[in-house]
C-alpha cells in the first residue's frame, strides 16, 4: 500500500491531479488507515494510468467517468472512437505545422500547388521580386473571390509565359514599372502588347468585359495600375488601341 504522493509519482501526475480525479468521481478515494493516511494499492495505480491516458488523449473528464463504469465491449468501442478522433487531430495538427512552416519561410499564399510553382518559376525567368510578390497577392485575391474563374485565367497566363516571345513582353512590362508615365518607350511597349494580344485572341476573340468574369481582370488590373503610374499609362494606351 502506498500514499497519495507515491501513487502520483509512480504514474507521473501531481497530487493535485489525483485529488481532482477523486472530486470528479473518476477514482475512488480510499478510507484513511489507523495513522490517518489514505493508502492506495495496485488496482488504484492501474485505474489512474487509464484515467491519465484518456485525459492526455483529450477525452473530457465527464466522458472518462462514464467510461469507467462501461462494460468491456462498450469500453473497447469507445477506445476505437477515441483513436479515430486522435487520428483526425494528428492530421489537422500536421496541416497546421505545414502552414506554420510556410509562414516561417514567407510562403503565406493559400494557392493551388501549380500556382506556387509558377511563382517560383517567375523568379528563375528574371522577373523582379516586386513583380513576383504582386502576382502572388493578385492570385490570392482572385482565388479567394472567384476560384473557378481564377484557375482558367491562371492557366491562360501560364500558357502565355511559357512562350518565350510573350514572356519577353511580360518581362518588359515588369521593367517598365519605374519609367516616367510620359516615357515614349511605353507607347512602343503598348503597341507590341496590342499586336500580341490580337495575334493570340483575334479581333473577335477578346474576352468580354460583361461576361460575368470581368471582376477578376478588373481587380487584377486595378491593383497593377495602382502600383505604378507607368503601368497605369500602359493600361490606358492598350485599352485605347483595343477599343476598350
Amino acid at each position: 500500500m502506498i500514499t497519495i504522493g507515491q501513487l502520483a509519482r509512480s504514474v507521473g501526475v501531481s497530487v493535485k491531479t489525483v485529488r481532482v480525479y477523486h472530486d470528479r468521481g473518476l477514482l475512488p478515494e480510499p478510507d484513511r488507515d489507523a495513522s490517518g493516511y489514505r493508502r492506495y494499492g495496485a488496482d488504484d495505480a492501474i485505474d489512474l494510468i487509464k484515467i491519465r491516458t484518456l485525459a492526455e488523449a483529450g477525452v473530457p473528464l465527464a466522458r472518462i467517468r462514464d467510461l469507467r463504469s462501461a462494460d468491456d465491449a462498450s469500453f473497447q468501442q469507445a477506445l476505437g472512437q477515441i483513436d479515430d478522433e486522435l487520428t483526425d487531430r494528428i492530421r489537422d495538427l500536421r496541416a497546421t505545422r505545414d502552414r506554420l512552416r510556410r509562414l516561417a519561410a514567407g510562403r503565406l499564399a493559400p494557392l493551388p500547388e501549380d500556382v506556387g510553382g509558377h511563382l517560383e518559376q517567375l523568379a528563375r525567368w528574371g522577373f523582379t521580386q516586386a513583380w513576383v510578390d504582386l502576382q502572388r497577392d493578385l492570385w490570392i485575391l482572385a482565388f479567394a473571390t472567384h476560384p473557378d474563374h481564377a484557375i482558367t485565367l491562371f492557366r491562360d497566363q501560364a500558357e502565355m509565359l511559357a512562350a518565350p516571345a510573350l514572356r519577353q513582353l511580360f518581362l518588359a512590362y515588369d521593367r517598365a514599372r519605374d519609367l516616367d508615365a510620359g516615357d515614349p518607350r511605353l507607347d512602343d511597349l503598348a503597341h507590341r502588347i496590342v499586336e500580341a494580344t490580337l495575334e493570340r485572341y483575334g479581333p473577335d476573340g477578346l474576352p468580354e468585359l460583361d461576361d460575368g468574369t470581368s471582376e477578376i481582370p478588373a481587380l487584377i488590373q486595378g491593383t497593377v495600375n495602382a502600383s505604378s503610374p507607368a503601368w497605369r499609362r500602359l493600361d490606358t494606351l492598350i485599352r485605347a488601341r483595343l477599343g476598350r
